[in-house]
C-alpha cells in the first residue's frame, strides 16, 4: 500500500462532544484501558491494571517532555489583547540554552489577534513567583504564512527565559477542549515523569500514569527507559488535504542517548524483550532511530528525518539490528552520547514497524495523522475498536481513556 493514495475520509468517525472528556478523572489511573492483544481479541481493564497486562519481558520506554507555558499575553496601548503561542526556539535554537537564556531569545511562534499588531513593540509586566517584578517586550522580527519570529527581551538579566514563561505564561491545553486554560490544567497537563522542558502539548498516553503504577511495573520486574520528544503544536494540526501524499507533516524535535540505542540494538537482534511505547510520541521517536540509521549507512542523513522516506525502501534487506549499530556507530564516531536530531516521519498504513511491539495511547481524533499511525499498528480493526469504545461509554482524546495495543502475531 502507498500511504500517499490514502483518502484521508477512511479514517473518519462520529464523535460527539460529549464523548470528548473535558477534563482528568481525579484519580489518574482509575480510568479505563481498553486492551487489543496479539491474537486480536479485545478486552476492557483499568488502567491501574497495566502492570499486569504488561509481559514480564518488556522493556516500557516513555516520553519525558515538559510542557511549557507556551501562551503569552500582551495588552496594546489601545486595549487590544494579542496572544502569542510559542513553538519551538530560534535563537539559540537549542530548547535547554533557550530556556537558560537571560536577556533576551527568540521563538517561532503563532500570534493570535495579528491583525491589531502591524508594528512596534508589545511591553507587558511580568510578576515572578518570588514578587519581583520586570518588562518583558516582544518585537515581531520576521513574518510569514507559517508564523511569526518573535524576539523577547527583558530589563532583569539574573532572570531566565524559563523563569519568564513559567511565571507569565499559560498551559495550552488542546483546542478540540472548547474551554480555556484552568489553574488545575496545570498539573493535570503534564506526566508525573516530566522534566525536560519543551513540548507545547502534553504526551497525554502519559497522563494516565502515576507513581503507584511505576513502582508496581519496577515491582514487577519491567525495566523503564526515557527518550525525549518535544511535541509541537502540528500534532493538532487536521489533515485537510484529501489525500495524505498532500499533508505535509509537522517537524519535532528528539533526543535519544547513545546507551538506549545500544540496548535496542542488541534486543532487536537477540529478540529478548518486548519494547511498549507509552504514546505516539514515543512511538515516531524510536521508529525513526532505524530510518535515521540507514540514512547514515547512505550517506544521505543531515539531521531530519524526511516525511516520506520509510516508504522509499532503500535499504530493504537492512535489520533493525544493523541500522540501529550504524546509528550507535555514527554517535562514537562524532563523541556524542545522544542523538539530537528532528523527525518528520508519517506512519501511516503500508508502514512496517522495526521497533515497537506494543503501545499505550488514547483514543485520538477523526482524520487525524495519529489515527493512522494506530491503523497502521492494529490494521482495519481501530474500526471496530473505537465503535466498541464509543458504544462502551469510553472518554475520549487528550483527557480521555487509554489503549494498549500489541503488535499482531505472525
Amino acid at each position: 500500500m502507498n500511504p500517499r493514495n490514502i483518502d484521508i475520509k477512511e479514517y473518519n468517525y462520529p464523535l460527539p462532544d460529549e464523548k470528548i472528556a473535558k477534563h482528568p478523572l481525579a484519580q489518574r489511573d482509575a480510568c479505563r484501558l481498553l486492551m487489543r492483544g496479539s491474537d486480536g481479541s479485545v478486552s476492557d481493564h483499568r488502567f491501574d491494571e497495566l502492570p499486569g497486562l504488561l509481559p514480564k519481558d518488556s522493556l516500557l520506554i516513555y516520553n519525558n517532555t515538559r510542557v511549557i507555558n507556551a501562551r503569552l499575553r500582551f495588552r496594546k496601548p489601545s486595549g487590544a489583547l494579542i496572544e502569542i503561542f510559542c513553538l519551538e526556539p530560534a535563537m539559540p535554537t537549542d530548547y535547554a540554552l533557550n530556556f537558560a537564556s537571560t536577556g533576551g531569545c527568540s521563538w517561532h511562534c503563532l500570534v493570535g489577534n495579528s491583525k491589531r499588531w502591524k508594528e512596534g513593540t508589545l511591553d507587558g509586566v511580568v510578576t515572578l513567583k518570588d514578587g519581583r517584578k520586570l518588562k518583558l517586550s516582544a518585537e515581531r522580527v520576521e513574518r510569514s504564512d507559517a508564523g511569526s519570529t518573535i524576539a523577547f527581551s527583558w530589563d532583569d538579566n539574573s532572570v531566565t527565559f524559563s523563569e519568564i514563561i513559567s511565571a507569565a505564561g499559560e498551559i495550552p491545553i488542546p483546542p478540540y477542549l472548547n474551554r480555556q486554560t484552568e489553574a488545575s490544567d496545570s498539573d493535570d497537563y503534564q506526566t508525573v515523569y516530566s522534566r525536560i522542558e519543551g513540548s507545547v502539548a502534553a504526551p497525554t498516553a502519559g497522563l494516565h500514569f502515576t507513581d503507584k503504577v511505576l513502582v508496581d511495573i519496577d515491582r514487577k520486574g519491567i525495566e523503564r527507559r526515557e527518550v525525549t520528544l518535544h511535541v509541537g503544536a502540528g500534532t493538532f494540526q487536521p489533515v485537510k488535504a484529501d489525500y495524505i501524499g498532500e499533508h505535509a507533516m509537522h517537524s519535532e524535535f528528539i533526543v535519544v542517548s547513545l546507551k538506549l540505542i545500544e540496548e535496542l540494538a542488541a534486543i532487536a537482534e537477540t529478540g529478548t524483550k518486548k519494547i511498549i511505547a507509552v504514546g505516539t510520541t514515543s512511538v515516531r521517536t524510536l521508529e525513526s532511530l532505524y530510518h535515521i540509521g540507514c540514512m547514515i549507512t547512505d550517506g544521505t542523513w543531515s539531521g531530519e528525518l524526511p516525511q516520506w522516506y520509510p516508504y522509499e525502501e532503500k535499504h530493504p534487506t537492512m535489520t533493525t539490528s544493523d541500522a540501529l549499530k550504524s546509528l550507535a556507530d555514527y554517535l562514537r564516531g562524532k563523541g556524542l552520547s545522544s542523538l539530537v536530531a528532528t523527525t518528520r516521519i508519517i506512519i501511516a498504513p503500508g508502514y512496517k514497524y522495526r521497533i515497537v511491539d506494543g503501545m499505550i495511547t488514547n483514543f485520538h481524533q477523526p482524520q487525524s495523522t495519529l489515527l493512522l499511525l494506530v491503523s497502521a499498528f492494529i490494521g482495519q480493526q481501530w474500526q471496530d475498536i473505537y465503535r466498541h469504545a464509543l458504544n462502551s461509554d469510553y472518554r475520549f482524546l487528550s483527557y480521555g481513556d487509554a489503549c494498549l495495543f500489541f503488535k499482531s502475531e505472525k
